[in-house]
């Protein structure tokens, strides 16, 4: 019984912290979609393993993208390439995450996207709405903000970082009436 004390805490952590990333998701949702997302459009109900089929390959964004577009003609331009932008730098993933992928399904376990880290990163130290939304840059102007003293100890990978910025640039800035008004300045 003991154990089972002492497990509880972490549990309803768990919970919470699940419950947490369900809200965000929901709360965000005017945002387009980020590859990782996309991918699990692209492929159906998730399935283990057809998911780490995919996060094995490697591929050219260019192969990515013309994959996509049979998976679904209906996707336009800015979610094909952010789609295949997501996959060309962040997949395929190690031996380890593929085996937990084919075994569980588990989509988590694909690296973030760039709608994850710019909703987890980006509300820190200033407005979602006028810190990030609204701003128009390319791919080297987002890649650029990681230059400044405050964003430098952005817990960020260098892969995060392009994904970040390829997500941004190519879906950024939002129309100011596509964000909801509580979310605004």
């Amino acid at each position: 019984m003991r154990r089972l004390t002492h497990r509880a805490p972490i549990l309803g952590l768990a919970l919470l912290l699940a419950i947490g990333a369900y809200a965000q998701e929901d709360q965000y949702a005017f945002m387009p979609a980020g590859g990782r997302a996309l991918l699990l459009e692209l492929i159906g109900p998730e399935d283990g393993k057809a998911l780490a089929e995919i996060a094995a390959r490697d591929q050219s964004a260019e192969e990515w993208q013309a994959w996509a577009a049979t998976r679904n003609p209906e996707l336009d331009e800015t979610a094909l390439a952010t789609f295949a932008g997501y996959a060309e730098l962040n997949l395929p993933v190690g031996e380890d995450v593929l085996a937990a992928l084919a075994e569980s399904g588990d989509s988590q376990l694909l690296p973030p996207d760039g709608k994850d880290l710019a909703v987890a990163q980006c509300q820190f130290c200033h407005s979602l709405f006028s810190g990030y939304l609204m701003h128009d840059r390319d791919e080297i102007g987002w890649k650029g903000t990681f230059k400044s003293p405050f964003h430098l100890e952005i817990p960020m990978t260098e892969v995060e970082r392009d994904t970040f910025a390829r997500y941004s640039a190519l879906n950024m800035p939002l129309r100011f009436e596509d964000v909801p008004p509580e979310l605004r300045f």
